[in-house]
């Protein structure tokens, strides 16, 4: 048998006015799950690899360690050997990648070791020239290892392994205060060494004791205005090259 129909029907609630439910912004990460990239790590492995072999060489082939590890170049090596570690696990464990502040970071310092070598230091034309020894096959090994292979290689993981619009205008100037800080590390580290110590001034543009303050904090605001222009571009690169990690529909 059934219910009765009851005769009165009992008074139901009003019903609201339409609700407009505030927006809420779920950011990607929280719902894309990373997948491994086995490939990818490996290859990040031998970037990182790659750089400390380079440091390890220039620690080894002779001088002081600490004049070695005061270089911006050798600095710059750790810290992507460092972030590409880190980077190649994420991938391996499919993990959530680091911030692109970071690898940003890390790629625009080895770029801009790589051309202040190659334009300024190395360079026939520049007036900042530095001979190299050429009789030192293992220095000339690591020159070549931090200067050119390091970055490219970097440059490929970026352009090849990384997803494109990463990075941000606002993150330019920050990557500029390492550079700024190693400034002051550096001439503060020549004006504790005594006059005429070996490598007391360790970049020429740099060396207060050939050129004065006035030329050298002339120089340093030259190169910083072309770093700057360098994060500039990196980003706004970043931003117009393909994604090579989205499929095509």
């Amino acid at each position: 048998m059934t219910a009765p129909i009851p005769r009165d029907i009992p008074d139901l609630p009003p019903i609201p006015g339409h609700v407009v439910l505030p927006p809420t912004v779920v950011p990607a990460r929280a719902v894309l799950i990373p997948a491994r990239r086995r490939t990818v790590a490996a290859f990040r492995g031998l970037i990182a690899l790659l750089a400390l072999t380079g440091v390890a060489i220039e620690l080894l082939a002779g001088g002081a360690p600490t004049t070695a590890l005061s270089h911006f170049t050798i600095q710059s090596g750790i810290l992507l050997a460092l972030v590409m570690l880190a980077s190649a696990r994420c991938a391996w464990s499919a993990h959530h990648p680091l911030p692109g502040a970071l690898t940003g970071a890390a790629l625009f310092y080895v770029v801009a070791a790589s051309l202040v070598h190659h334009l300024l230091l190395a360079h026939a034309s520049s007036p900042f020239t530095v001979e190299g020894d050429s009789g030192m096959a293992w220095q000339t090994a690591a020159t070549h290892i931090l200067h050119t292979a390091v970055p490219v290689a970097a440059i490929l993981d970026w352009l090849l392994l990384t997803p494109a619009g990463r990075l941000h205008l606002r993150q330019a100037p920050v990557w500029l205060l390492y550079p700024l800080a190693y400034l002051a590390f550096t001439l503060a580290r020549g004006e504790l060494l005594l006059p005429g110590s070996q490598s007391r001034y360790l970049y020429p543009f740099l060396d207060v004791a050939q050129h004065g303050y006035k030329i050298v904090l002339g120089n340093a605001l030259l190169v910083g205005l072309a770093l700057y222009a360098l994060a500039v571009l990196l980003v706004a690169l970043d931003h117009v090259r393909p994604d090579p990690l989205r499929r095509p529909r």
